[in-house]
């Protein structure tokens, strides 16, 4: 497992993550298995969110139930978390009193003194910074929040935090995968008058604004074909891509979920690839692509296989 000093912070992380926000319904024996698989195959990076699980922080209270972490377990692990979404309405609270709240209902349900880093869900339109910048002084100063970062963020949206934030946004949560790499393909194609491939659909190009400014892209539904529309593995409609995938994936004797995996790894903007999937063969799986050489004309054959263009 490849690991990396996450920029801004002295963790030590995988470029894998475990993503726990399927666990609700899982027994206590199945989440300690899951969990035991990725940490065999050196992953320690632990994915929670509030609203994961039906009911508000029952994802993380179903992990702490079946894995009763003593201090030095706990020590071992890095644990982060996402506040800012109501599922009542659905709507979006970045307020004080909403983000302080959240926080100390996952530390509670998460049997934990601290979270390791805390990023904002999705953005708030009626987002003001001055409060997000009051709750995280609150929670940096009191040692229940370590670290900070967002999730689906574009470029003027962490700027207009960074502003008024003396803590730095050390992670940006984003949907990416082989087929949905539209912030990857934007570059790739850009200035070519005609292709939809070449719009800018985050304000400026979220993943280069990412490696200027030292902000790990957390890349979550890697296998997703597209906004939640199923795998692209093994799916007839990705026929081409797959016959590609299957070749590397025998070449470098590991599985589809392997090759699907280095793909986003090889990007040398040191991205981690944030697992959704509660079966643990598919855990080491995945996990087994973590370091996987690809080449660049590798990387490239499976983008083109993809859809996109290479100009």
């Amino acid at each position: 497992m490849e690991q990396f000093t996450l920029p801004h912070t002295d963790i030590t992380a995988p470029n894998v993550v475990l993503g726990l926000m399927r666990i609700a319904e899982k027994s206590d024996e199945e989440i300690r298995t899951l969990v035991r698989t990725a940490r065999d195959a050196g992953i320690d990076f632990l994915d929670h969110a509030d609203i994961y699980g039906g009911q508000k922080h029952r994802c993380e209270e179903r992990f702490a139930e079946a894995l009763a972490l003593t201090p030095s377990e706990r020590d071992q692990v890095t644990i982060q978390t996402k506040a800012g979404i109501v599922p009542e309405g659905p709507y979006f609270d970045y307020s004080y009193e909403h983000l302080v709240e959240s926080v100390e209902g996952s530390l509670k349900a998460l049997r934990t003194d601290r979270i390791d880093i805390l990023l904002l869900h999705r953005p708030d339109a009626l987002v003001e910074p001055e409060e997000v910048a009051r709750a995280f002084d609150e929670l940096h100063a009191s040692g229940k929040v370590r670290h900070f970062g967002v999730s689906n963020h574009t470029p003027r949206q962490i700027e207009l935090l960074q502003k008024h934030l003396d803590q730095p946004i050390v992670a940006n949560q984003l949907q990416l995968s082989i087929t949905h790499s539209t912030i990857v393909a934007q570059g790739v194609a850009s200035n070519m008058q005609g292709s939809d491939q070449s719009i800018v659909r985050d304000g400026g190009g979220i993943l280069d604004f990412c490696r200027l400014h030292d902000i790990t892209i957390q890349a979550w539904s890697p296998f997703q074909a597209g906004f939640f529309d199923g795998v692209f593995l093994g799916h007839p409609e990705h026929a081409e891509l797959n016959a590609v995938i299957d070749r590397l994936a025998a070449k470098y004797d590991v599985t589809p979920e392997g090759i699907a995996t280095a793909w986003i790894t090889r990007h040398p903007a040191q991205m981690q690839v944030v697992l959704g999937t509660t079966t643990p063969q598919r855990v080491a799986d995945s996990a087994a692509g973590s370091d996987i050489p690809l080449t660049r004309a590798e990387w490239y054959e499976l983008f083109r296989a993809a859809g996109w263009i290479v100009p």
